[in-house]
């Protein structure tokens, strides 16, 4: 029986993206979307945007348990999309604020478990 032995590069390292857009009209409301932004938090995402986060998640296996807890944690009423890209297309990702770039972080800090 043999073992197969993938190498580790940028093209097969996953991140995940999590974009949502939640009603925030009503006092209820905010109150779910701060939960739901504090729970991606608290899950090891980062805040990009205001209503995107960002997660290294090594694998896509390893991605799997991050679905199945958004899912689970999701306000009843707004939309939700998670994509998902490899450390290569994260590393191209081009971020201007105040009209200068601002330079990604060269490795994610969950990385370093590796």
């Amino acid at each position: 029986m043999g073992f197969m032995i993938m190498s580790v590069t940028g093209y097969n390292l996953m991140w995940m993206m999590v974009m949502f857009d939640l009603p925030v009209a009503e006092p209820e409301e905010r109150k779910r979307a701060t939960a739901f932004r504090n729970f991606l938090l608290d899950d090891g995402f980062e805040m990009s945007q205001f209503s995107v986060y960002f997660r290294f998640c090594g694998t896509r296996d390893q991605a799997m348990p991050f679905v199945k807890r958004i899912k689970a944690n999701a306000p009843q009423d707004g939309k939700i999309s998670i994509l998902f890209f490899t450390d290569k297309q994260f590393a191209d990702i081009i971020n201007i604020s105040n009209r200068k770039p601002v330079l990604m972080k060269e490795t994610p800090d969950q990385l370093t478990l590796f």
